[in-house]
């Protein structure tokens, strides 16, 4: 793979109501174009922070190639703001898979392919018996999310995602993706799980944007059962998440949350709710990285 980051922001000049001129920094959004053995897929609006591990995931999640085994390499080239993928056998029924599209409510509107609402039977996740999350490890989290540093703070206009590995009552920060939309970034954990073969049992997935029925299905793909939001979820969402089996947790900031599905998979502790907060770095454990 290249390795083709690109910045995240970019300085401009704005005048302010008292007159004054200011250099402020925005998002660098850019389009990326995915070619797939020379053939035109789809173009990404990005932020372009890790755009190989975004088209890996981007293939994954819209079950175009079935194993990362399956690609020979991806390359992105800036210069022309293209993304070439090489696999090893081709894309069986390219055409039929690409056909029906759908305009999805992601910010910049994003596209799937509707054939994955008619993949959900497929998809299993892990019983609640063996991927859950503790009120006071959904709480590290939430802090750990609090103090992380973001082009959201220095520029706006972006959404985060994270993952995390939860571990008792313990959360750990694998790795966090700002992109101009959540699809973006959520196809970006996507691609690094994919790439290190990572299973999504242990994990939690975090996320800036509201929690459509996309979202849910990406997450399911991805493995990850216990998804907590900043914002809040839509009824088709919330159907497909009760269907299969992920707890959903929104509106979470600071010690507030909802849980809105999957109570099974969640040991509550009420009594959280009105202690200290948590002291700056207690039970978070490692750092993101690629």
């Amino acid at each position: 793979m290249s390795r083709a980051r690109a910045a995240l922001t970019e300085g401009i000049e704005v005048l302010d109501e008292h007159g004054q001129r200011e250099t402020i920094q925005i998002p660098a959004e850019r389009p990326l174009t995915v070619f797939v053995d020379k053939r035109e897929l789809v173009t990404l609006m990005t932020l372009g922070a890790e755009p190989e591990l975004l088209v890996l995931g981007y293939l994954r999640n819209q079950r175009l190639v079935d194993s990362v085994h399956d690609i020979e390499s991806v390359t992105v080239d800036w210069e022309v703001n293209a993304a070439a993928v090489r696999t090893r056998a081709g894309i069986e029924d390219f055409d039929r898979k690409t056909a029906k599209r759908v305009v999805t409510t992601g910010c910049g509107q994003g596209t799937v392919f509707g054939s994955l609402m008619d993949e959900l039977d497929a998809l299993a996740l892990p019983g609640p018996e063996l991927a859950r999350i503790s009120q006071r490890a959904l709480v590290v989290l939430l802090e750990a999310m609090r103090r992380q540093e973001s082009t959201y703070r220095s520029a706006g206009s972006v959404h985060g995602c994270a993952l995390f590995t939860i571990a008792g009552d313990e959360a750990r920060l694998d790795l966090f993706v700002e992109d101009v939309g959540r699809h973006n970034a959520i196809d970006t954990l996507a691609g690094w799980m994919w790439l290190r073969g990572t299973s999504g049992a242990d994990k939690a997935f975090y996320t800036t944007g509201r929690l459509t029925s996309e979202m849910v299905i990406k997450s399911a793909q991805m493995g990850v059962p216990i998804v907590v939001s900043r914002s809040g979820i839509t009824q088709m969402g919330h159907d497909l998440a009760t269907q299969l089996g992920l707890a959903l947790f929104g509106r979470a900031t600071n010690r507030h949350f909802l849980c809105y599905s999957g109570f099974d998979r969640f040991d509550g502790d009420p009594t959280l709710a009105k202690a200290p907060a948590v002291a700056p770095g207690a039970g978070v454990s490692g750092a993101p990285g690629p």
